[in-house]
């Protein structure tokens, strides 16, 4: 298990009254061309950090990236001015917003100031270690609560945790490490792990991590056509990787060796074109013609799937089944998202095509936990040790 140090342990013992703390959070946040936020899910979910240092009595100093800016170069795009006035309306204060913050920022406790996009700041992305140690300086506590970003070694989300007085999780990162824990590292049997996507190159890796670990292994869209084909079976004009046939084999082998399995659909739903409007035929998967593309797995295989759902004790999910989008072919992602939602097991979701499925069905409340970072969460499916939490780990351990 990942020991670490909690902002919310520091602030229940009162070591953060009178206390700077800097709080890198994931406020990248869509924005319109007239610079209005679209979607402030991220924004809203840094409060809780932002309000128990605040409560406790700290001066805090929140920051974050924002886009891709040039590092050295601002342009009025690349600016967090329409995060800090969302950020007002949350907290019930106004957030003044500060430039040029890397040498010093004034700040007294029970105040909170935004800091501007952390990466026009020269050596953010590399870590620089003259920038991380000028960045620790500026405060007491260190709290890093933008799992977005923990699989990236950058000066706010590695280079400072290092040279801090102290450094820690915030609620969210903190919530998502124990997530983690709960499912991969110390899951309640049997565990279930649904893998989906167009490509199998993609996620090769996780497939081949996860084969290590589960006791049953869902794959889905393009992916489980490629699997189809290892298992001998034809797909018709399907998207598959032909040449990554021999790994499908190597995982199903690794997981039968180990007494568990990757369920091949035994019916699918096809069309003759890649569209909302093509009609949708169930077919038994061993009738695939040679003009069918498959766009979701069938009723049986549906049913199948989901016995095992409510059977697992842990789930990870990763991806839709089907192409979830057009109604005719989302009847499988659906019967899994349900089987889920009804599943006691305990249940971990990522990945902006699962979380799009989550909101489509209503299920948000049902599942487990639901990750925010995609690139973050797909690391830790394939056996990675995210910066973050390494360095968190070590301070931890003094």
């Amino acid at each position: 298990m990942t020991t670490i140090l909690r902002l919310q342990d520091l602030a229940a013992q009162g070591q953060l009254a009178g206390k700077r703390v800097f709080i890198r959070a994931d406020l990248n946040v869509p924005l319109d061309k007239s610079g209005n936020i679209t979607e402030d899910t991220r924004v809203r979910a840094s409060v809780p950090a932002i309000r128990l240092a605040l409560d406790a009595g700290a001066a805090v100093m929140v920051t974050s990236h924002l886009g891709r800016p040039t590092e050295g170069e601002f342009k009025p795009e690349d600016s967090l001015a329409p995060v800090a006035r969302r950020l007002g309306e949350l907290l019930g204060r106004e957030v003044p917003l500060v430039a040029n913050w890397v040498d010093g920022v004034d700040v007294e406790p029970g105040q909170v100031v935004l800091l501007e996009n952390c990466r026009l700041n020269k050596g953010e992305k590399k870590n620089s270690e003259e920038l991380a140690k000028k960045l620790a300086a500026l405060c007491d506590v260190f709290a890093h609560d933008a799992f977005g970003t923990a699989h990236r070694a950058e000066a706010t989300t590695y280079g400072i945790a290092q040279y801090a007085r102290v450094a820690c999780a915030g609620p969210l990162l903190a919530a998502e490490i124990e997530a983690i824990d709960k499912a991969l590292a110390a899951p309640k049997r049997p565990l279930v792990a649904i893998v989906a996507g167009s490509k199998v190159s993609t996620k090769l890796t996780i497939l081949q991590s996860l084969a290590r670990n589960v006791d049953g292994l869902i794959v889905g869209g393009g992916i489980a056509n490629t699997f189809m084909l290892a298992a001998g079976l034809k797909i018709g004009k399907s998207l598959a990787e032909p040449d990554l046939v021999n790994e499908a084999k190597a995982t199903i082998e690794a997981l039968k060796a180990r007494g568990a399995e990757v369920p091949i659909p035994v019916d699918v739903v096809t069309a003759k074109a890649f569209a909302a409007d093509a009609p949708a035929t169930v077919k038994a998967a061993t009738d695939v013609a040679d003009d069918d593309l498959i766009l979701d797995i069938g009723p049986k295989t549906a049913a199948i799937l989901a016995d095992k759902l409510k059977s697992a004790g842990t789930i990870v999910w990763n991806g839709p089944v089907g192409v979830f989008e057009f109604d005719a072919f989302a009847k499988g992602t659906e019967t899994i998202a349900r089987a889920i939602a009804d599943s006691p097991a305990f249940s971990i979701a990522g990945g902006g095509d699962t979380l799009a499925a989550i909101a489509k069905y209503g299920i948000e409340k049902d599942v487990g936990y639901i990750s925010t970072g995609g690139g973050a969460f797909l690391e830790v499916l394939e056996g990675k040790t995210l910066p973050a939490f390494e360095i968190l780990a070590k301070r931890a351990r003094g």
